[in-house]
């Protein structure tokens, strides 16, 4: 059972981060807990980069591009549930200033 991939992709995060007891993820349905564990791999990504600038991002980036790709997922997210909103028009990106 130790070699499953069930008790790698769900049991563990599931007691590990969620504090389920074996009891609780026996007793819940397969379709909750794969709910849980793709909701927890959500939260994970949206969280992931919390604290770091694009600046910081870019000089980690250098040393291992794959973060690039890390940093753009989570900026996505972000940006899905609403965390970060996109500018929408060349004014408010300050590339064209109002003359009144």
């Amino acid at each position: 059972m130790t070699d499953s991939p069930i008790v790698v992709n769900y049991v563990i995060p599931l007691m590990k981060t969620l504090n389920m007891s074996w009891a609780e993820i026996k007793a819940t349905p397969a379709i909750e807990l794969e709910g849980l564990v793709i909701a927890l791999s959500e939260f994970n990504t949206l969280h992931s980069f919390d604290g770091y600038s694009a600046k910081e991002i870019g000089v980690l980036a250098k040393e291992k591009p794959n973060i690039r790709a890390r940093y753009n997922e989570y900026i996505i997210k972000r940006r899905k549930y609403g965390y970060d909103k996109s500018e929408t028009s060349f004014s408010s990106l300050g590339k064209i200033k109002r003359v009144e």
